[in-house]
């Protein structure tokens, strides 16, 4: 019997991405890969997974999700949203926890009541395809993922696990992400094509994120931006986080499904470790930047890599309430103690 989840609903914007495609770059094929890989890896270490497994990642609404399987566990973390065990019963499970689910019970991922982006890792990962040495879900291009595209209802996504261990759960102890404001940015490549003026502009005044943003890119809204150059340069390659500024003035931040390379100069790039703080924004947060120096951003990327290394003792194991530990059942003696009825009974002295 093939293992999957069965999609009854496919929520707002549902697809599988892993840490990203590399090395095709130079043949225009975009990484692709989580928004947050922050959460991403959160989320399989909570599971058990390694940190490149693939997910679901969940934008906006999530989705409703049937089992069928003997056992799943799963863990959603990132921005904070509602889940639902809609049958058998009905009741809420938690954010930043691992939990079982069995065959036939039906699970909704609601709205994102906090950030912009949520991931729903699943023990042993998913059986899908590499394509290109990833399972990242490029939609433009039609490719990776599952079928290349968001998940939709009647689809039935594979598992690689059809019965994930008796285990205890876990959970985040202290259920945060790193990452704040302002966003940390280094100037260049074409810094040059905007006045001292316009990088003061960008760098003192708040940015509002707009609607049009997407897993390519964020558009910002606020003052704008003028060029001393001109708007049109010779296509360049583009890196995760750059700041294109386009004839309009205003800036846009490319995100994961990013163009390869850009006609448009690049006032800055943000670093690599606020990435993730990029990606929770919503429309209608307001954003800040500051400047920092290559210097100051390989000292915060080793910051966010050693907090990664702290991950494992910040999560704690526990049996949840009403779940029956049976590894306890078999190494206690639950009946110490007790007597037949016809047994004498030792006077107390």
């Amino acid at each position: 019997m093939i293992t999957t989840l069965h999609v009854k609903q496919g929520g707002l914007h549902t697809t599988v991405q892993d840490l990203g495609r590399y090395g095709w770059q130079s043949m225009g094929v975009p990484v692709s890969g989580a928004l947050d890989a922050t959460a991403l890896r959160v989320a399989n270490t909570l599971v058990g997974n390694a940190p490149d497994v693939a997910a679901l990642e969940i934008l906006g609404t999530g989705p409703v999700l049937e089992v069928n399987a003997t056992r799943v566990r799963l863990a959603l973390a990132g921005g904070d949203a509602s889940i639902q065990l809609l049958s058998p019963s009905r009741r809420d499970l938690p954010n930043f926890e691992s939990f079982c689910l069995r065959r036939g019970d039906v699970l909704r991922i609601g709205s994102l009541t906090k950030g912009a982006v949520t991931y729903l890792a699943i023990e042993g990962g998913m059986n899908l395809p590499l394509v290109l040495g990833s399972h990242s879900t490029y939609t433009r291009g039609r490719f990776g993922g599952y079928h290349g595209r968001i998940l939709a209802s009647h689809d039935d996504v594979p598992l690689l696990m059809s019965e994930a261990p008796e285990r205890k759960e876990s959970r985040l102890r202290n259920q945060t992400l790193p990452g704040t404001l302002p966003i940390r940015i280094i100037l260049g490549p074409q810094n040059d094509f905007f006045s001292p003026e316009a990088i003061e502009t960008l760098t003192n005044n708040p940015y509002t994120v707009t609607p049009a943003v997407d897993r390519m890119g964020m558009r910002l809204d606020g003052p704008r931006l003028t060029h001393t150059r001109g708007f049109n340069i010779t296509s360049d390659g583009t890196a995760p986080g750059a700041i294109q500024v386009p004839g309009d003035g205003f800036p846009i931040i490319l995100m994961a499904d990013r163009q390869t390379t850009g006609g448009y100069p690049k006032i800055g790039c943000v670093i690599s470790s606020d990435l993730a703080t990029v990606a929770r924004l919503r429309p209608g947060d307001t954003v800040r930047f500051e400047l920092t120096s290559l210097e100051q951003a390989t000292t915060a990327r080793l910051d966010l890599e050693n907090w990664f290394a702290r991950l494992p003792s910040c999560i704690e194991f526990f049996t949840p309430s009403g779940i029956i530990d049976t590894t306890a059942l078999n190494t206690e003696n639950l009946i110490s103690g007790v007597v037949g009825a016809d047994d004498p009974i030792e006077p107390h002295t």
